[in-house]
C-alpha cells in the first residue's frame, strides 16, 4: 500500500504534537527557537543524508509501503518528515525529562537566559 510509511510518519507527528501542546515543552514553548533548532537539524540531517549517498553508503531500499517519489536521487519525499519527526522527538524528550527531573520549570527562566537574579536581603 503506497504512502503508508509517510502516513504513519505524519500520525505520529501528530501524535507528537499533541503531547507537545499539552505540556508546552518545544514548539509549543518557544516557536521561533524551536523552529530555528528543527531547522538546523533537518538541515545537518539532510546534508548528511546527501553526502553518505554520493559516497554510495545510503541507497533507496524497495518499500511497498513508500511513496515512491525522490527528491534526489536516492532521496525518498518520506526522508525529511521523518527526520523532522526524528529531531521534534528528541528535543521532546530532552525537554520533557529536563523538567522531570527539575533542570526546568514551566514558567521560569530556561538555561541560557540572563536575567538578574534578585539579591537576597541581609
Amino acid at each position: 500500500m503506497p504512502g503508508l510509511y509517510l502516513a504513519a510518519i505524519l500520525a505520529t507527528e501528530c501524535c507528537m504534537l499533541l503531547i507537545d501542546r499539552r505540556w508546552r515543552l518545544y514548539l509549543f514553548a518557544d516557536l521561533p527557537r524551536a523552529l530555528a533548532v528543527q531547522a538546523v537539524g533537518v538541515g545537518m540531517f539532510l546534508a548528511w543524508d546527501v553526502l553518505c549517498i554520493e559516497l554510495g553508503i545510503f541507497f533507496r531500499g524497495p518499500g511497498p509501503w513508500q511513496t515512491g517519489v525522490t527528491l534526489l536521487p536516492e532521496l525518498t519525499l518520506e526522508e525529511p518528515f521523518f527526520l523532522w519527526f526524528l529531531c521534534h522527538f528528541t528535543m521532546l524528550l530532552f525537554t520533557g525529562l529536563e523538567r522531570l527531573l527539575g533542570g526546568g520549570s514551566q514558567g521560569g527562566p530556561r538555561a541560557g537566559d540572563r536575567s538578574p537574579t534578585p539579591e537576597v536581603a541581609r
